[in-house]
């Protein structure tokens, strides 16, 4: 929780469910509170307060695509589906192709590789 505003929020609203990464979603208690006519929706991180860790199914729901979570319909996912996972960039599983500095920096000589140009 970053601020005081989540926390009494948090404290007045009304759990929904959670998802497999820990975060919990809440919703003004009674539909109570509404801002431009919708009732407010919000997320309590677990860990660090990072967006991309919301799965599709709470993020439709978050952004009223939806009026109910779609976790069953996570349940029956397709067999071509991979999980959903945060967005890895700056940490040690950020994917760093052949040749990339922090794997190694050595890669196969292409054909159109860089030569510098040299005076003669």
């Amino acid at each position: 929780m970053s601020t005081i505003g989540t926390l009494i929020y948090t404290w007045c609203g009304e759990r929904v469910g959670s998802d497999t990464f820990g975060n919990r979603y809440y919703r003004s208690r009674g539909g109570r509170q509404k801002r431009y006519g919708r009732e407010r929706r919000w997320v309590v991180y677990n860990g660090i307060d990072e967006a991309s860790k919301v799965p599709a199914e709470w993020h439709a729901w978050l952004h009223h695509i939806s009026e109910a979570p779609l976790t069953d319909g996570a349940a029956k996912a397709r067999p071509w589906q991979k999980p959903h996972l945060p967005n890895l960039t700056g940490t040690r599983f950020a994917y760093r192709p052949k040749g990339h500095q922090l794997a190694g920096g050595h890669r196969q000589r292409a054909p159109g590789d860089y030569e510098p140009w040299a005076p003669d």
